[in-house]
């Protein structure tokens, strides 16, 4: 069964970080932005390098092995929506 973003991986996405990251200019919750091709998925790999390295979401709860697998399995399985 292919990882999709709406029922897998926005979910995670508390409304906290959300708003937090938007701030920001990371749009977590919008699958145009998250599945992005430019720059070989620069957004997807940015989220992803900062949920391995913990700096998001700031201060936790950070992801489990299992959530961060998932994401993986997203961008593996072809940035299904």
């Amino acid at each position: 069964m292919l990882v999709s973003f709406s029922k897998d991986v926005k979910p995670m996405f508390r409304d906290v970080d959300i708003n937090h990251m938007k701030a920001h200019g990371v749009h977590l919750d919008d699958f145009q932005y998250m599945s992005d091709a430019t720059n070989n998925y620069a957004n997807a790999q940015a989220v992803q390098d900062s949920l391995i390295g913990r700096t998001m979401p700031p201060g936790g709860p950070f992801w489990t092995a299992e959530q961060l697998g998932l994401y993986d399995n997203w961008r593996t399985d072809g940035y299904q929506p």
